[in-house]
């Protein structure tokens, strides 16, 4: 998922509190019913599921909209939501089969049908938005519904396709509320979960209140919650100090996380050991100057990703080096095999046995968020210092404009965040060099898709391990991403609140359900 990010945190992962405080007063509200208030610099670029594939949207959806299956806190394979069971049938792994829940409902009271499940997939599939999660659903054939049985039939066998329908992208939305082939505009959510959408203002906030007749696995909220969104991780910090809000999640100031300590006055904190990653992404359309690979390898034997933890995050984010991080099955480290070190002279040689002329002229997108401007200028220092490029940043204000301006090849490269959807090195790999990949990076290879497809055929996932290497193999010869660092997340709580440890336990649901006042 795209993170702003960008989406998401891999199961099995342990969560620890890190840092208890001593401070005992409680707000004036505590058990009433004042919403729990929650920061997130993360930005949601639609209400509509069918237009969204970014963590900031995602995270709202989990509370206000219902999937087929989901994860329970901490597990690794998904159980039925809004349905009461779901299964591969046929023997093979290429149609999988549901069956509704007799009472899950929308919150305006009518129930939920298969018809409204097929129209949910179909919708998107339709839509094919650029900014969708059409991309996930890239072995989908048809939906069929049948009773309150949903069979869905797979071009190919894809054992990773329970994973896909537990997240955001399979959100099942009213069909008698939504466009069939057209993103519903307005501000209303017409959803099952385990919150009502009450109130929402672009870039502000979202006011959610319980829905009582939810049905499925989390729970009805005991409190209203407010979600605040910030602008940047500065104004994050500005209302965390100030009280305004009572937990913050995505992103403080790398600063602050870095000075997290136990002796805090009236904070608690969590940090689990999440995989979100950010990489440079490339745009391999013919014209643009990092098209050749070897443009693309002498930056990679450049960059320093040890100096960008150190100075621009101050520590709390590790180096990476390949697309899948390090606390997933068949991780391993391509890039450091090839480019152990930062090494200039290799990077000339690369360019000079390729004819490449330099130094060579890079624009780099960057969306204005957290330290991603920061990180933008010591990547251009670090290439610079060399003589062989000449890198021009374009920062971005609005994510939503970012993200049109990287699909339409606006940047020769850019910098982008990615959270898992769910915790399989797939969704580290299919979503982002695959084939009809949401990076819209022009990057398509044979040995690359004929791999991926490969890998989802093993229902038992460790089978897929020495091909998942194969592949981090191909990515980090032909680099169509450079991956720069992995990190931890970060959950922030005043003393009066409890259940903050579940917005960030390694399955990427933000159970907002779970906050309470103690």
């Amino acid at each position: 998922m795209r993170s702003v990010r960008s989406k998401v945190i891999a199961a099995g992962l342990v969560l620890g509190v890190a840092g208890v405080a001593t401070w005992q007063l409680l707000p004036q509200a505590a058990g009433g019913g004042d919403p729990i208030r929650i920061g997130t610099s993360d930005v949601v670029s639609s209400l509509d599921p069918a237009g969204a594939y970014d963590a900031g949207s995602w995270a709202l959806f989990s509370n206000v909209y219902q999937s087929l299956l989901t994860i329970k806190p901490g597990a690794d394979t998904p159980v039925p939501d809004a349905a009461s069971a779901c299964n591969f049938v046929g023997g093979k792994l290429t149609t999988y089969q549901c069956e509704l829940r007799p009472d899950v409902k929308f919150s305006s009271g009518r129930a939920i049908t298969a018809e409204d499940v097929k129209f949910s997939f179909d919708r998107i599939k339709a839509i094919n938005s650029d900014q969708g999660p059409a991309p996930l659903f890239n072995t989908l054939e048809s939906v069929k519904a049948e009773g309150r049985t949903v069979t869905f039939s797979l071009s190919a066998g894809d054992a990773t396709f329970p994973f896909k329908i537990a997240t955001g992208a399979a959100s099942i939305v009213d069909k008698d509320k939504y466009p069939a082939k057209a993103l519903r505009e307005g501000d209303e959510v017409d959803g099952s979960g385990p919150f009502t959408l009450d109130g929402y203002t672009a870039g502000a906030s979202a006011e959610l209140k319980p829905n009582t007749s939810y049905k499925g696995q989390g729970k009805v909220s005991k409190s209203p919650v407010t979600v605040k969104y910030f602008k940047d991780s500065a104004q994050l910090e500005q209302a965390w100090t100030g009280h305004g809000i009572e937990v913050a999640h995505r992103d403080m100031p790398p600063a602050v996380l870095a000075d997290l300590n136990p002796g805090l006055e009236d904070t608690r904190y969590q940090a689990s050991g999440g995989t979100e990653i950010r990489s440079m992404v490339f745009n391999l359309r013919p014209g643009s100057p990092v098209a050749q690979p070897a443009v693309r390898q002498a930056v990679a034997a450049v960059v320093d990703r040890a100096k960008v933890a150190t100075e621009v995050y101050k520590g709390t984010v590790t180096p990476l080096y390949s697309l899948v991080p390090a606390g997933i099955a068949a991780h391993s480290t391509p890039f450091f095999d090839a480019w152990p070190s930062p090494n200039g002279l290799t990077a000339k040689k690369l360019l000079k046995d390729a004819g490449v002329t330099t130094p060579v002229a890079i624009t780099l997108g960057v969306n204005v968020r957290g330290a991603s401007v920061a990180e933008a200028e010591e990547l251009k220092a670090q290439l610079e210092s060399t003589g062989l490029f000449q890198l021009t940043i374009k920062p971005v204000e609005k994510w939503s404009d970012f993200q049109k301006a990287y699909a339409a090849g606006e940047f020769d490269a850019y910098t982008i965040g990615w959270i898992a959807d769910f915790p399989d090195a797939d969704n580290f790999i299919a979503p982002l060099v695959g084939a009809d990949n949401s990076m819209n990076s022009g990057f398509s290879d044979k040995a690359v898709n004929d791999l991926i497809t490969r890998t989802q055929s093993f229902s038992d996932r460790g089978a897929a391990a020495n091909d998942f290497r194969d592949l981090q193999k191909l990515v980090a010869q032909q680099v169509p991403m450079l991956p720069i660092w992995q990190k931890k997340d970060y959950v922030m709580s005043r003393e009066a609140v409890a259940g903050a440890q579940y917005l960030s336990d390694g399955t990427g649901v933000w159970r907002l359900w779970e906050l309470s006042w103690l």
